[in-house]
């Protein structure tokens, strides 16, 4: 009767450890980082025939906060949040047009690599949902739109340093498929393909 509650409380003890082990794998981390947002700026139909040159938007710094769940030590799920940027748009032919609001979360899932210590990278793929608002300008040619949404693939590649179980520093970078129809008008006059690449530095927090 002994030898089975000894076995019994050893079998309990095995589950709670294993609970507490899942629990310590599994939780909530937050990062921010600045990133630069490089745009490929590819501009498929050119928009020569209209007048209005090369399309392209500017580079520029923004800042960036993601929310990480970890379901286990190696798969998370990530969800990247910025607050609405605004994006100049420029010509070839006219120089700077205008600027558009520009606001481009992202949902990922997440692979992370845990046996090499402190070091953790990872590598993640998901979807970008980009929302523009404030999305018309008037330029000499008239009025210059692009569509109000778009949704493309995300590919991410990045690492966190622990310094210790709780804060971490953290490099990222990571491929957007962004693309949007420019009109003149009303009328489409071609697409601007913007299919960025942000990398970020910054820290992490992990609950």
């Amino acid at each position: 009767m002994k030898k089975n509650i000894a076995v019994g409380i050893l079998a309990a003890a095995c589950v709670l450890s294993s609970g507490v082990a899942f629990a310590d794998e599994s939780g909530f981390m937050v990062r921010a980082r600045a990133v630069s947002l490089d745009w490929d700026n590819n501009n498929g139909d050119n928009l020569q025939h209209v007048g209005v040159g090369k399309v392209e938007a500017d580079n520029r710094w923004i800042p960036e906060v993601d929310i990480s769940y970890f379901f286990t030590k190696n798969i998370a799920a990530e969800l990247v949040l910025t607050y609405p940027q605004e994006v100049d748009i420029k010509t070839s032919a006219l120089g700077k047009i205008g600027s558009v609001d520009a606001l481009p979360p992202s949902l990922l899932v997440q692979y992370h690599f845990t046996e090499l210590g402190a070091f953790k990278p990872y590598v993640g793929l998901g979807v970008n949902f980009t929302m523009f608002t404030d999305r018309s300008f008037d330029t000499a040619l008239g009025k210059v739109s692009v569509d109000a949404n778009t949704v493309g693939l995300v590919a991410q590649v990045g690492a966190d340093y622990m310094l210790n179980k709780n804060w971490s520093l953290n490099i990222d970078a990571k491929y957007i498929q962004m693309e949007t129809d420019v009109k003149l008008n009303g009328g489409k006059i071609g697409k601007l393909g913007l299919n960025p690449l942000t990398l970020g530095i910054g820290v992490g927090y992990r609950f």
